[in-house]
């Protein structure tokens, strides 16, 4: 979405288990990592001693892959809060002015005093390895859409690999991302451990770490209030590991991205309904899930095997409170069939405004509703668009309640009050204003209000060259702003080759997608994901500050979420804004 615009799987272990290669998939458990356009001069590894290095280093501070980290940037060890069932995370940085073979990285039990442990399956690093993007200086955007071809390329540090282990260049540096997840019946208290970094013909550093574990709970992210909105586009799957579309293998392909982003609370599915609704986007084109088929005698049939299949695979991994499909309104107003008359595909240009169009659609939505119904789907489905103009959704709106007035609809967009009432999942660009009475009004009739950044904001964003506390950034917006969530419109449209370029198209490196082949997560996700669960702290807290009367510090708090407007952006980086909330959350 984008406004004002026309394995083998690698086998990567999540907490709720290891995926199995689907047959006959290419294999990308290793690959190469591009080179650096812009390598910093050798001379600045002359003062560096001999042997591998590594330090803690800010999670919020990116790095250089051919120069050593500064003296101030080196922390000597890690020590955080964290709830039980809560995700904490940093980086580590390793660094050699000589070439270092065969690095692995090891993690243990964390150890509390009185023997009790967190085990150390549920501790985790990764190497973060660089991608490509682009060559530009964000805070001079007013609009991230309509990047120039041919800008130089920049080297960033975003994808969370899961290789066993990894060599290290003659003068280069290499982020570790280190997580640990607090099982949620943990003991409250400190609980102590170490990062163990070995090497081919080097001594082993050890970099000790502990997390104070507090006795507040953070639920699971099933239970998560905050509504994530990732587009999800399974057809890059199907294309990338060369699988037929929704066989058994590419739904098997499919699992670890999915189970990866339920584990962040993600709570709609992105149907398309239609072929192409978003008019080539992306490299790979969302294909329609229904198979829209109109006979010789002038009838309709539609098939919804594909639609079946995937909204099914997506409940099953907790993905269920919307059903959102795509789209009544595609961006060429060009809709996709199979004429048996003719005996091949063909389509229809038909606008929301004309009879085409009705006669159209109206037969598939009383068809739609009565599968839908049949399944016991019916109250989490809406008919999704986005910016769509208001006078087509009214058109469009026309036909849907024509078919059936209970069908409910999402938008993506900007904010029309006449639709306020109309809408149940409704998202608007990350600057609409919306009055507080409206999205109160909203609450109680139990809608979604969310929501969105695009190429259009240059800052907060996820583009792979954003600073990775924007990231964060967002999910404390939303909690300012009184929203539901945050919605981006591309969670893997990934291109041709995703793992060394993160550009496609005119806008910024990272725009279509934030995780990666292989299932590896990014920095840019997991900074994410720590977003959301801070707006949860957040919430819960703010209950429990209001229950027990303790106004002095809620309106510490509330001050303090206060801060994460758009334009304070200009004054206050993402990463202090962040730091300080987090600070004051952890200390109540």
């Amino acid at each position: 979405m984008h406004r004002n615009l026309l394995f083998v799987l690698a086998c990567y272990f999540l907490i709720a288990g290891s995926c199995s290669p689907p047959e006959g998939a290419q294999q990308h458990v290793t690959y190469t990592e591009p080179g650096d356009p812009h390598p910093v001069s050798d001379s600045v590894w002359a003062k560096v001693p001999y042997g591998l290095h590594a330090t803690f280093v800010s999670p919020d501070a990116h790095f250089i892959r051919s120069a050593p980290p500064e003296q101030r940037q080196r922390f000597g060890n890690w020590q955080t809060i964290a709830l039980r069932g809560e995700r904490v995370h940093t980086q580590a940085l390793l660094w050699a002015s000589e070439g270092v073979d065969n690095v692995r990285l090891h993690v243990g039990d964390l150890l509390h005093e009185s023997g009790r442990i967190i085990p150390a399956e549920h501790i985790q690093a990764n190497f973060t390895r660089y991608v490509l993007t682009d060559d530009i200086e964000l805070d001079r955007l007013k609009n991230g859409c309509g990047i120039p071809a041919g800008l130089d390329s920049l080297l960033v540090a975003d994808v969370l690999d899961p290789a066993t282990n990894l060599a290290l260049e003659p003068n280069s540096a290499r982020p570790v991302w280190l997580r640990v997840d607090v099982p949620v019946n943990t003991e409250p208290g400190q609980y102590r451990g170490e990062l163990k970094i070995s090497a081919d013909g080097q001594e082993d550093i050890i970099l000790p770490y502990a997390v104070d574990i507090v006795a507040h709970v953070l639920p699971p992210a099933e239970d998560w209030e905050f509504h994530l909105d990732l587009w999800q586009n399974p057809f890059s799957i199907a294309r990338y590991y060369d699988l037929e579309p929704w066989s058994d293998q590419h739904l098997e392909a499919l699992r670890p991205y999915m189970q990866l982003l339920a584990d962040a609370g993600q709570k709609s599915i992105t149907a398309s309904i239609i072929h192409d609704p978003w008019n080539g986007q992306t490299y790979d084109v969302y294909q329609s899930m229904v198979k829209w088929t109109k006979r010789a005698n002038g009838t309709w049939e539609y098939d919804y095997t594909n639609f079946d299949k995937w909204v099914t695979f997506m409940m099953d991994l907790g993905i269920d409170k919307f059903i959102n499909c795509y789209s009544m309104i595609p961006w060429n107003e060009r809709f996709y069939y199979y004429d048996e008359t003719l005996g091949k595909d063909t389509s229809l240009i038909a606008s929301p405004n004309s009879d085409e169009y009705r006669r159209h659609w109206l037969p598939m939505l009383i068809d739609f509703a009565r599968h839908l119904k049949a399944k016991g789907w019916w109250e989490k489905t809406t008919i999704a668009m986005d910016e769509r103009p208001m006078k087509a959704m009214q058109n469009a709106l026309g036909v849907i309640k024509a078919a059936d007035s209970g069908f409910k609809v999402s938008l993506a967009g900007a904010f029309h009050p006449e639709l306020a009432d109309v809408l149940v999942d409704y998202c608007v660009a990350s600057g609409e204003q919306i009055d507080t009475s409206i999205l109160l009004r909203r609450q109680e009739k139990g809608y979604t209000t969310t929501f969105y950044t695009c190429c259009v904001e240059a800052r907060p964003n996820t583009f792979t060259q954003s600073p990775y506390a924007e990231a964060t950034w967002l999910a404390w917006h939303a909690l300012h702003k009184g929203y539901d969530g945050y919605l981006r419109w591309a969670y893997n449209c990934w291109n041709a080759n995703p793992l060394q370029d993160t550009r496609y198209g005119s806008w910024p490196g990272g725009d279509t997608w934030l995780v990666y082949p292989g299932a590896r997560s990014s920095v840019r996700f997991e900074r994410l994901r720590e977003g959301i669960q801070d707006y949860e702290k957040a919430r819960i807290l703010i209950s429990k500050l209001t229950d027990a009367g303790r106004g002095d510090e809620l309106s510490e708090l509330k001050a303090a979420i206060a801060h994460f407007e758009l334009g304070a952006l200009d004054s206050i980086p993402a990463a202090e804004a962040v730091n300080r909330a987090k600070a004051l959350l952890n200390s109540l």
